[in-house]
């Protein structure tokens, strides 16, 4: 019987020069959640969002955008992942139903604490949605992401590539 030997000489690869090694990556996509403000008065006070896109994914028609969502657009966002692709998302950072009663002795949902702990944890709900290939060609997700204001009545499709 013959043994098999097993080819152990190295493939070629080029050598990497400065610009390959410091240069811009070849597909990149950059999310940031920061920013947060609290707007509003009483029961109508809530947070909003700063989200900040940079990529050079073909997929998305903006290379660079900046928009602002409060945490019911994430919530719609999440629906409409769960609704319309084939993707596993993850969930939310919670809803902190407790901090929201009365008479507490914080600011209860507008601390910053809790704001900041609920703004890392949209910041890693975005990065994992965004980062799925399903995912980035959901129609939701672009407009969530790239346009200033949400169409909540929008027709669901994906998204083709340019």
């Amino acid at each position: 019987m013959a043994e098999a030997i097993a080819d152990t000489r190295r493939l070629y690869t080029k050598p990497q020069n400065l610009s390959d090694a410091y240069g811009p990556p070849s597909n990149f996509l950059e999310i940031d959640v920061s920013n947060p403000e609290t707007v509003g008065v009483g029961r109508n006070r809530f947070t909003t969002y700063e989200i900040r896109l940079k990529t050079n994914l073909p997929i998305f028609k903006l290379k660079e955008s900046r928009v602002r969502r409060r945490y019911s657009d994430f919530e719609w966002l999440r629906g409409e992942l769960e609704r319309e692709s084939k993707v596993v998302v993850p969930p939310l950072p919670g809803k902190a139903l407790i901090r929201q009663l009365p008479f507490r002795g914080d600011d209860g949902i507008f601390d910053d604490s809790f704001i900041e702990e609920r703004r890392q944890g949209l910041e890693q709900f975005l990065n994992k949605v965004a980062g799925h290939p399903l995912a980035q060609n959901e129609r939701c997700l672009h407009m969530f992401l790239q346009e200033e204001s949400v169409d909540k009545s929008y027709t669901p499709s994906k998204v083709k590539q340019a």
